[in-house]
């Protein structure tokens, strides 16, 4: 079992490159908030459908003074290829080593994605996914078995809502997201 953070924590820091080369230092984030998400991999339908959600979300995150870093655990090459392609105008991260999953406590389990692939939801999600133009591609060498995370860290880098999907399809709810951008409540989760 990984250690997960809490409501209250203050976030690790780190410092990586994003999937352009630009650094990223946690650090450099603080006195804005933060919208912290782990995905599964880089071809993911379902996670490409978050990205595009959270791109059409962005303009107005922005301008409620919250950024967006999005962690997936694949290579550069298969980054660009796949989620890359929708040119998100924050930061998407390259994990492939797992480094980043490992310092929030993100997990790895079978059990999940057995209960994912087993609930009757997940069909339709797949069908939205699809819809979107993100079917259900496999990516060479990925975790399959990785489970989504989201984390809201406010202005000082403390986390306000630590959330471990408990299903793939398992998301902090957008209106939530909505809701500590705009600064309307610290709700947790």
């Amino acid at each position: 079992m990984t250690h997960q953070l809490l409501q209250g924590m203050i976030a690790p820091t780190f410092r990586t490159v994003d999937h352009c080369g630009n650094p990223i230092s946690f650090e450099n984030y603080r006195g804005r908030k933060v919208l912290l998400a782990f995905m599964r991999f880089s071809a993911c339908a379902l996670c490409n459908l978050r990205v595009h959600q959270f791109i059409n979300r962005y303009p107005d995150w922005q301008r409620q003074g919250m950024d967006v870093i999005v962690v997936f655990e694949s290579t550069e090459t298969n980054m660009r290829t796949y989620v890359g392609a929708q040119n998100a105008p924050f930061s998407l991260v390259t994990d492939p080593q797992a480094h980043l999953y490992d310092l929030y406590g993100v997990e790895t389990s079978e059990e999940k994605v057995r209960m994912t692939m087993a609930d009757a939801n997940t069909k339709k999600f797949a069908e939205e996914a699809a819809a979107a133009g993100f079917p259900l591609t496999p990516e060479e060498g990925s975790n399959f078995n990785r489970i989504p995370a989201d984390f809201l860290i406010d202005e000082s880098g403390i986390v306000r809502v630590a959330h471990y999907s408990h299903l793939i399809t398992d998301h902090l709810p957008l209106v939530e997201i909505d809701s500590f951008a705009s600064g309307e409540s610290h709700i947790s989760s």
